[in-house]
């Protein structure tokens, strides 16, 4: 399947159905379903000591939905990169209809970190996150969780576990459990939801 037939109506779609879609070196999307799901409590991530004090000291002004595109591009790596600039236009399509936001740090008037996702019901789905200082990704996540919470979500889905992800308090869950909670989370509305 070619980049270019990446729709907001099919990433929803997707996504409703538990899958979501990754670029390949060759340029193709490939779409995943992990047999664990990983998850971030709706209570909040794990914040360290240092963490907390950073977050106390307001290291960074932090931000929603100010720069989607920005933030996104900034999540892009130098290689096994599964962001594409089909990627980029789609997501930022879903972010001008309502249902795709991120949250970021800011310092001395420069995006330094943050995390963007989508919105589906009352089910977060985070799609990457980045630092340009330290911290700061982080700072973005525990705020976009918080966020999260704030406005009623169930669900803080981070899609795949890592060692990053479970020092900052991540868990996985089998994926019929996940489609289960899923299901319920799409009954649910959510002001960063569209209907």
């Amino acid at each position: 399947m070619s980049g270019t037939e990446l729709t907001p109506w099919l990433i929803r779609y997707a996504y409703s159905q538990g899958a979501f879609p990754m670029t390949m070196e060759d340029g193709r999307v490939e779409w995943f379903q992990p047999y664990n799901r990983c998850l971030f409590p709706i209570t909040g991530i794990h914040v360290s000591r240092s963490l907390a004090k950073t977050i106390r000291k307001g290291t960074f002004e932090i931000r929603f939905d100010t720069a989607f595109e920005a933030a996104m591009r900034h999540c892009l790596r130098p290689d096994e990169n599964w962001i594409s600039e089909d990627f980029i236009r789609v997501y930022t399509e879903i972010h001008l209809q309502g249902w795709g936001h991120c949250a970021e740090c800011w310092q001395d008037g420069r995006l330094v970190g943050g995390v963007y996702g989508i919105a589906l019901g009352s089910c977060f789905c985070a799609e990457s996150m980045f630092h340009r200082e330290t911290d700061a990704s982080k700072v973005a996540l525990w705020a976009m969780v918080e966020r999260c919470r704030e406005l009623g979500f169930t669900i803080f889905d981070a899609q795949i576990m890592n060692p990053h992800l479970a020092s900052l308090g991540a868990y996985e869950i089998p994926n019929r459990k996940y489609m289960r909670m899923l299901e319920e989370a799409l009954t649910r509305s959510t002001p960063w939801a569209r209907v």
